[in-house]
């Protein structure tokens, strides 16, 4: 891809490329990529955000004890 500067015009070349990525849907590829995670960083997050889940549940019940 490839887009012509004519002149010193270099933001309305920026502005040009930025429409043709966003047309092409690169955007959205880039982004899901940097998000990615190993799935054992998955396993990991899942677990720590189950035990949260956990705790907050049992503080709430206990709450509610008194």
């Amino acid at each position: 891809m490839e887009v012509k500067v004519t002149g010193n015009d270099i933001e309305k070349a920026l502005k040009v490329l930025k429409r043709q990525i966003q047309r092409d849907g690169l955007f959205g590829e880039i982004k899901k990529r940097s998000f990615y995670e190993k799935p054992s960083e998955k396993k990991k997050r899942k677990r720590i955000e189950a035990r949260r889940k956990r705790l907050k549940a049992m503080r709430s019940r206990n709450y509610h004890h008194h």
